[in-house]
């Protein structure tokens, strides 16, 4: 049989989306099982190990260039050598914990006030590997941030600093080897309730648990790597905004206003979109006060694997 005629079958994606399932499966019973961790760490693996196993399927090819159809052994192989690296890696991760004594309740805890010094608005960008944040807007400063984390190398940064009247703030770590164990990174941040904002997240892994009820946000960018993000847009807004929300791997939970006007475009890559109290209007979803309000929410939520659901307030 010609070659041309037949299709050797690769079962690469099905053994990663299996992957991946399992894992949210297991954070799901298990809050504190944190894998993120060591897959943004060794992920390139996948890229060695398939790499390894399409050239032995390359060889074998050649070798016998008349063979039937079946499956592509050395990349199925490769696939799934990466799979038990991950699972040596997490078994050998808690057996460090446990040496270390990392399952214990003792961590590191830091917090830090950072005055208005005469802005009139402010922009902040967060930089954050891996773990939980959480945003909220009940603060009579610029800033008031708590920290909390196992390792002393994963203290954040906070830099300050106003410049005709904008207040620029960044919180950063420094990234660092794969964290083993039960280990804690994070961050509780209330901004001024007052302040106009403009807010970038970069966010490796983990849960964000972000409330803009009382912050006059006006613009939004945020970047997840995987885990999940609840967003809350709610709130009596004076002024337009404008928010980018991009997930790799997990959910987005988007809650949407019911008397400011919204309009949102959602793609997900594998996963699904749901939505509730908003009507589809060609590519986009708005509600009832779309074109009415005097501020308008412009949202765009992107996901590659998971689920995008945007809910409007009762």
């Amino acid at each position: 049989m010609p070659e041309d005629n037949y299709r050797r079958v690769s079962l690469v994606l099905p053994v990663i989306l299996i992957t991946i399932g399992v894992l949210f499966l297991l954070h799901n019973w298990r809050p504190s099982f944190e894998p993120w961790g060591i897959l943004l760490d060794y992920w390139p693996l996948i890229l060695i190990f398939v790499g390894l196993g399409k050239i032995y399927d390359n060889y074998k090819r050649s070798r016998n260039p008349s063979a039937g159809p079946g499956i592509k052994v050395g990349t199925t192989v490769g696939i799934l050598s990466f799979v038990v690296v991950l699972v040596l890696l997490f078994w050998h991760g808690r057996g460090v914990a446990r040496r270390h004594g990392l399952y214990s309740s003792d961590f590191n805890h830091t917090s830090q006030t950072v005055d208005l010094q005469g802005a009139k608005s402010a922009r902040a960008n967060l930089e954050m590997s891996a773990g939980e944040l959480t945003v909220s807007g009940d603060s009579q400063h610029a800033l008031d941030a708590d920290f909390r984390f196992t390792h002393a190398y994963d203290e954040p940064r906070v830099d300050y600093h106003v410049t005709d009247g904008v207040g620029e703030i960044r919180i950063s770590q420094d990234a660092h080897p794969v964290r083993f164990g039960n280990t804690r990174n994070e961050w509780s941040l209330r901004f001024n309730k007052d302040l106009p904002l403009e807010l970038r997240v970069e966010m490796g892994a983990g849960q964000g648990n972000l409330d803009f009820r009382d912050i006059p946000l006006t613009r939004l960018n945020l970047h997840l790597g995987a885990g999940q993000v609840d967003v809350d847009l709610t709130g009596d807004r004076k002024a337009d905004l404008t928010a980018d929300i991009e997930g790799g791997v997990g959910q987005a939970n988007i809650r949407l206003p019911k008397k400011i006007g919204v309009i949102a475009e959602a793609s997900g890559g594998i996963g699904s979109i749901t939505t509730h109290g908003l009507k589809q209007d060609g590519g986009s979803y708005t509600n009832e006060a779309y074109g009415k309000s005097p501020a308008t929410i412009r949202l765009k939520v992107s996901g590659g694997i998971g689920e995008i659901v945007l809910t409007q307030e009762p």
